[in-house]
């Protein structure tokens, strides 16, 4: 079970969330000043995963953090990068091409020197057409991607859980390519980064598709891979220090990269409890 959250927004060792840098200087009430945010509160629980009392679905424009009032808001800021759908031979080809219920092992299990994900394979995979339009997902590219910076706002419940769940996570719709005659824009990567404190008996849990990836002091921690319906996997750290090369006290990165490949469903929950260090969103260029 999670260990609950210490409210003490941006403190050195204050026990919070995880993900990408906390933008700080928002509102003093708390509330999130972010269209995007998305309010959740808690309910049914997820179908099928053990995410434990779950929350329901909130998105779309929401109340912010609980915030303490000292100055940082639990505002999540990293960039979506747009990509075209590949049709009649234009577009992106790992984007609405490939099918399939995931697959692991599309990326090296330790993180580039610029904190990208490498690509394991000389050659495609069934579910990527290879190195070169790999290293697209999470690059600036001009004509292949649009870079656009968005936040999500978790909710701190009353049992100290921080959660943010979407399960219609449309981020970018009518921006950048557009959303190309369909009801959504479905072709997109999510990028994170962010420091935290490991403070020992943390987790950290995600459910959704399409890929996810988590790196941890460089080190893959989860791996969701591939086309796939909503799949979920939970991070125990205190399993994982030997592995992940952590160390209780210490401060490490932790390195989020996600995509929507493939209509017709977008979901997004995640559920944690991590001690951040960052008050700054945090960008990897």
């Amino acid at each position: 079970m999670l260990r609950p959250l210490q409210l003490n927004w941006c403190a050195p060792l204050a026990t919070m969330l995880v993900l990408a840098g906390v933008a700080c200087g928002g509102s003093t009430d708390g509330a999130s000043d972010s269209s995007n945010s998305a309010g959740a509160g808690y309910g049914s629980g997820t179908g099928g995963s053990d995410f434990g009392s779950g929350v329901s679905a909130g998105a779309g424009n929401g109340n912010g953090s609980s915030g303490s009032g000292d100055g940082c808001n639990a505002s999540l800021t990293g960039i979506v990068r747009d990509f075209r759908a590949y049709e009649d031979g234009e577009g992106h080809p790992d984007f609405e091409t490939f099918t399939g219920q995931g697959l692991k092992g599309i990326v090296e299990r330790e993180l580039g020197p610029d904190q990208k994900p490498v690509y394991a394979h000389d050659g495609g995979t069934a579910h990527t057409t290879g190195p070169e339009e790999f290293n697209q997902w999470y690059r600036d590219v001009d004509g292949v991607n649009m870079p656009i910076e968005f936040t999500i706002t978790p909710i701190v419940g009353a049992d100290g859980i921080a959660t943010y769940e979407n399960r219609a996570f449309f981020p970018i719709d009518e921006q950048g390519f557009g959303n190309e005659g369909r009801q959504h824009n479905f072709h997109f990567t999510f990028e994170l980064h962010m420091t935290f404190v490991y403070n020992g008996g943390e987790e950290f849990r995600f459910s959704g598709d399409d890929d996810l990836w988590v790196f941890i002091n460089n080190r893959l921690a989860i791996d969701l891979g591939g086309l796939h319906g909503p799949q979920n996997d939970r991070l125990d750290l205190d399993a994982m220090a030997n592995e992940l090369g952590i160390t209780p006290g210490q401060e490490y990165a932790l390195d989020f990269f996600h995509a929507e490949r493939h209509t017709t469903e977008s979901n997004f929950t995640i559920q944690s409890t991590l001690a951040f260090t960052n008050c700054e969103p945090i960008f990897v260029d």
